[in-house]
């Protein structure tokens, strides 16, 4: 469960992982549950590093787990991953609606910024 503020750190980590179509695919596939990373880079058009590479990003942004099996990396999205991301645009809509109703009650005060009524046509 999700309490504390995100870190801007995080919250970087976080958008920068889901930004690549790759990485959000990856994620979506490991929800059903875990792949092998072996089995993750069969699907892809490119090297078996290249995955490696997309899978750490998402790990370091917490958004999978990686466990060792035999040979194997299993990958697996982390449940609470999404509370994570959704809780960072969570916070940048309040900061934003908060600056926009400030703005509109600064509007609201300011008798210069009084909208004239066009609905009637034309003045003569």
């Amino acid at each position: 469960m999700v309490v504390d503020e995100l870190s801007d750190e995080t919250v970087d980590r976080l958008f920068h992982a889901l930004a690549d179509t790759t990485r959000r695919d990856i994620l979506r596939r490991c929800v059903g549950g875990e792949l092998s990373v072996s089995r993750l880079a069969e699907t892809y058009p490119m090297s078996f590093a290249a995955v490696q590479k997309h899978v750490a990003v998402l790990e370091r942004a917490g958004l999978v787990t990686k466990q060792r099996s035999g040979r194997e990396q299993l990958v697996r999205t982390d449940p609470d991953a999404v509370g994570r991301a959704r809780q960072a645009l969570d916070e940048l809509e309040s900061a934003w609606r908060g600056r926009v109703d400030r703005m509109a009650r600064l509007l609201a005060e300011d008798p210069g910024t009084e909208e004239k009524d066009t609905t009637e046509g034309p003045e003569r």
